[in-house]
């Protein structure tokens, strides 16, 4: 008879505090149902591993949702239901709790939403993605601690691998090959040989994905510590390809990406992490890419911006080219296509216009304003609006410096004493 491993010690260890004491009063209100709860996935994986995790997964053998409100009673947290997914999220301070019931799942076809039934933590355990996330810990007052792990996740975590279940497990979900990579990359784990190999075998299965889903897995690399190593391990082995041609998870994505996080002191959001890696798409391949993954708005709005920008990098290169002109090339465009472009290029003279705009130009403003004019004795129109842009240029190029030398100047143009020309 095998022996079976208690984790009561490592809970207690690093789940200290109140985690500790709420899923403990989780089993008991289960147990007080007749149900059994379970700390399931990534979360026992990461407590095997010494790993810190703030969102704690717990799957019950019954009705998660219910039991679920009765804790968001007793602890006053936060409560969110999906009851058609029979899952809830109780949200506690810095920290949350999701509470799933434990379900079986059936795939139609290659790439299909599974068929969701009810069923044993066998049976959910089953249906997960790799045997270091198919491991569970019985909270019950009975068994508190005891681990169950019916596909040897624990020995695979020791030996630093990455195994799927079984030989469908890829073609079932085709996004388990981006979780391969990210899991492997970030535990700085290896891929099991027989897995490489149905990953090889069913890379085709991609297709079968749409692309919104394989965007949140790409959003999903982009929010990792480092994502250009999941980049580059996704190029080398064909599967960012399958996203555009014209990806690369090359040195020079990687240089950029490492460079992005240096110029954010480690801060870097997603959208940056997007225009870069679009950076060297066309603006044919960059379209066709958004109609693919479909993402969110702002980001559409960035990497194109980045993409026409990088086109007026040669204007910012002229030998004689002033603040006022660099004001006019640069504004307009969302910050991160700028910051995005200031990384990317390596013309000297672009970075410094750039960085001349962020740093100083964007802020500069005339002192005088259309009812200051009007004081002044310009009439509303064109002229006035002529006049306001030449002020801006004037202050931008250092020519002006206060208010006064601002009236002077508007001054001397109604008065006929200077022609009045916008030109940078």
């Amino acid at each position: 008879m095998t022996k079976k491993t208690n984790l009561s010690r490592l809970i207690k260890k690093n789940l200290s505090g109140e985690p500790v004491s709420v899923i403990k009063q989780v089993a008991e209100l289960a147990a007080s149902r007749n149900q059994v709860v379970y700390l399931v996935g990534g979360t026992v994986r990461d407590l095997l591993l010494s790993l810190p995790n703030f969102d704690l997964d717990l799957v019950v053998e019954g009705d998660a949702v219910t039991l679920a409100r009765e804790l968001a009673e007793q602890t006053g947290g936060k409560l969110t239901v999906h009851r058609r997914f029979g899952t809830a999220k109780l949200k506690l301070d810095d920290w949350s709790l999701d509470l799933a019931t434990a379900r079986r799942e059936t795939y139609a076809s290659p790439g299909a939403l599974p068929e969701v039934k009810p069923g044993s933590i066998e049976d959910d355990l089953f249906r997960r993605d790799f045997t270091i996330n198919a491991m569970a810990v019985a909270l019950s007052p009975g068994s508190y601690g005891d681990l169950k792990d019916p596909f040897g996740g624990r020995v695979d975590l020791e030996n630093k691998l990455v195994r799927v279940l079984h030989g469908r497990s890829f073609t079932d979900d085709a996004t388990r090959v981006w979780r391969t990579i990210r899991y492997e990359q970030r535990l700085g784990f290896r891929v099991e040989r027989h897995t490489r190999e149905l990953m090889k075998r069913d890379l085709d299965c991609l297709e079968t994905v749409s692309g919104d889903r394989i965007r949140h897995e790409l959003e999903l690399v982009l929010k990792e510590n480092e994502p250009e190593k999941m980049l580059g391990r996704a190029w080398n082995l064909g599967v960012l390809e399958r996203v555009h041609p014209a990806l690369k998870g090359d040195d020079w994505l990687l240089s950029r990406f490492r460079q992005a996080r240096e110029t954010g002191s480690g801060q870097v959001s997603t959208v940056l992490y997007w225009a870069l890696l679009t950076y060297r798409m066309s603006e044919n391949e960059l379209e066709a890419l958004i109609r693919y993954l479909h993402p969110a708005r702002q980001t559409t709005i960035v990497v194109r911006d980045t993409n026409q920008l990088k086109s007026r990098l040669g204007d910012l290169k002229e030998k004689t080219v002033r603040p006022a002109q660099v004001y006019s090339i640069l504004d307009g465009y969302a910050h991160t296509a700028l910051l995005a472009n200031l990384i990317a290029t390596r013309s000297v003279k672009a970075q410094k216009a750039i960085n001349l705009y962020l740093e100083k130009l964007r802020f500069i403003k005339p002192a005088l304003n259309g009812k200051d004019l009007q004081k002044l004795g310009i009439t509303p129109g064109p002229r006035m609006q002529e006049l306001l842009i030449l002020l801006h240029h004037a202050r931008l190029n250092g020519e002006i410096t206060s208010r006064a030398e601002e009236v002077a100047l508007v001054r001397e143009y109604s008065t006929g004493k200077r022609r009045l020309s916008t030109e940078n």
